[in-house]
C-alpha cells in the first residue's frame, strides 16, 4: 500500500490564528514591522520639529527594534511573544500620542485599528481580550481630550467615536465567529468519508501521526489494524453498488459500536478500513479484533429480500515492536492482512502469520 504522509488539517487549523497559517502570520508580522518602523522614522522627525524630542527619541528607538525584528521573525520559535510585544507596544503608543496636549483629532482614528490588528493576528478569543481594554481606554482618553461635553457638537463627536468603535468590534467579532464555523464545516467535509461518516484516509493518517507522538512521550503501546471486507467485489457484481454501499455503512456502524472511546477508525478507501487501538498489548488487540471479526461474520444485512453476510480479514501491527513510523506500521499491518487472506480469509493475522481463524462461508449474496 502506498501511504504518503498527509498534513493533519484539523491540527494545523487549531494552531492557526484567525484562519492564518503560521507562515502567513510571519509574513504579515514582518511586513507590519517594516512598515511601522519606516513610518516611525518619519513621525520621529515631525515630533522633534513639534518640540516633542522625547517622543521622537522613543519612536526612533522603537523603529530600530522593529527593523531588528524583521530579520528575527523569519525563523523565531517565539512568534506569539513577538506578536504580543508588538501589539501591546503599538496600542500603548496610540494612547501616548492621544494624550499629548496638542494631539490631533485624527490621531484617535487609530483606536479603530486596534480590533482589526488584534483579531487578525491573535484570533477571536485573544484578540477580544487584548482589544477591549485598549479601546475602552482610548474612549476615556478621547472624552478627556474633548473636555466638557456640553455642546451638541462635542456630544456628536463623542457618540460618533464610541458608536464606530463598538460597531467595529462587534462586526469583527461576529465575522470571526461565522468564519470559524464555515472553516470547521469545510474541515469536517475534507476529513470525513461521505459514505460512512468515518474519518477518511488523510484524517486517519493524521490521527496515527499524533498517536505515535503521544505514545512515544508516554511509553505506551498501541495497535494499528487494517481491515478488508472479504470478496466485497462479489456483492457489487451480483447485487449492485447500492447494496455494496449499504454493506460499507453497516460495517462502519459495527466498527464504531464495538471500539472504545479512546480508539479511532477510518475508511482508507474502497472496502478497506483502518483502526487504531490505543494502550493495548498484542494479546488484547488480537482478542478485540477476533471478537469484532466474529460479530461481522455472524450478522446479516437485509437488502430488500436478500440477506447479505460478509466476513472480514484483519492485519495487526504493534507499535513499537513492528515499527515506529507511519510507513512501517502500514507496511507491517498490510503484510498481516495479506497473510490472513492467503490463509483463507475471515481471520486476524500478524505480519508473521495468522493469529486466529474460524472457517466460515465467505460470502452470501443469495437469499437465505
Amino acid at each position: 500500500m502506498n501511504t504518503p504522509l498527509h498534513t493533519d488539517l484539523g491540527a494545523t487549523l487549531e494552531r492557526s490564528r484567525s484562519g492564518l497559517r503560521e507562515s502567513h502570520r510571519r509574513s504579515i508580522m514582518r511586513l507590519l514591522f517594516a512598515v511601522t518602523g519606516s513610518s516611525l522614522v518619519v513621525f520621529a522627525c515631525l515630533q522633534v520639529l513639534n518640540g516633542y524630542w522625547w517622543v521622537g527619541a522613543m519612536e526612533l528607538f522603537a523603529s530600530a527594534l522593529l527593523f531588528f525584528g524583521v530579520g528575527r521573525l523569519r525563523a523565531t520559535p517565539h512568534l506569539q511573544h513577538w506578536t504580543y510585544a508588538y501589539l501591546i507596544t503599538l496600542f500603548s503608543f496610540f494612547m501616548i500620542i492621544m494624550l499629548l496636549p496638542q494631539a490631533s483629532v485624527s490621531a484617535f482614528v487609530w483606536v479603530l485599528m486596534i480590533p482589526v490588528l488584534a483579531y487578525l493576528l491573535l484570533g477571536k478569543r485573544e484578540g477580544m481580550l487584548l482589544s477591549v481594554p485598549f479601546m475602552l481606554l482610548g474612549g476615556v482618553v478621547y472624552y478627556l481630550h474633548l473636555g466638557r461635553v456640553g455642546s451638541p457638537e462635542m456630544l456628536i463627536d463623542l457618540l460618533n467615536m464610541m458608536l464606530c468603535g463598538v460597531l467595529m468590534l462587534a462586526f469583527i467579532h461576529v465575522y470571526e465567529i461565522w468564519r470559524e464555523e464555515a472553516e470547521q464545516r469545510l474541515v469536517d467535509m475534507a476529513e470525513t468519508d461521505a459514505l460512512t461518516g468515518l474519518a477518511n484516509r488523510s484524517k486517519f493518517q493524521g490521527i496515527l501521526n499524533r498517536t505515535i507522538a503521544e505514545s512515544a512521550r508516554s511509553g505506551t503501546e498501541f495497535a494499528l489494524v487494517i481491515m478488508d471486507i472479504d470478496h466485497f467485489k462479489v456483492v457489487n457484481d451480483t447485487l449492485g453498488h447500492d447494496a455494496g454501499d449499504q454493506v460499507l455503512k453497516s460495517i462502519g456502524r459495527r466498527l464504531t459500536e464495538r471500539l472504545r472511546t479512546t480508539d479511532s477508525v477510518g475508511r482508507l478507501g474502497g472496502e478497506e478500513f483502518g483502526l487504531i487501538l490505543r494502550d493495548v498489548k498484542p494479546a488484547v488487540a488480537f482478542e478485540l479484533m477476533d471478537e469484532l471479526r466474529q460479530r461481522i461474520a455472524e450478522r446479516d444485512l437485509t437488502y430488500g429480500e436478500v440477506h447479505i453476510r460478509v466476513t472480514a480479514s484483519f492485519g495487526i501491527a504493534q507499535w513499537p515492536a513492528d515499527g515506529r513510523d507511519v510507513q512501517t506500521l502500514f507496511c507491517m499491518a498490510d503484510r498481516g492482512l495479506y497473510s490472513g487472506k492467503r490463509s483463507g480469509r475471515n481471520c486476524v493475522a500478524r505480519p508473521d502469520g495468522v493469529a486466529s481463524q474460524i472457517p466460515r462461508e465467505i460470502l452470501s449474496g443469495r437469499a437465505s
